[in-house]
């Protein structure tokens, strides 16, 4: 993820998420929460938690995703902040 970027807030109804940062540092917003991640750290969002992903560092953000079940058709991305 390049620096500067983020993703859209959404959520997904049936998928739950974990994030495993490799490189970078990575700003999450999860529901009302902010949470920064380190390489090696990893997150857990829950089936439901409004969240995006975004990288506020000057270098490039490298991160492992596994949804389960897979997130494919199932992101509805959130109006407002």
């Amino acid at each position: 993820m390049p620096p500067g970027t983020e993703e859209a807030l959404h959520q997904h109804i049936k998928a739950q998420q974990f994030f495993y940062v490799l490189k970078g540092r990575a700003t999450f917003k999860i529901d009302h929460n902010i949470i920064v991640l380190a390489p090696g750290e990893g997150l857990h969002i829950e089936v439901g938690s409004i969240h995006k992903i975004k990288n506020e560092e000057n270098t490039d953000l490298e991160f492992l995703v596994i949804s389960q079940p897979h997130a494919h058709d199932d992101r509805i991305n959130i109006a407002s902040e």
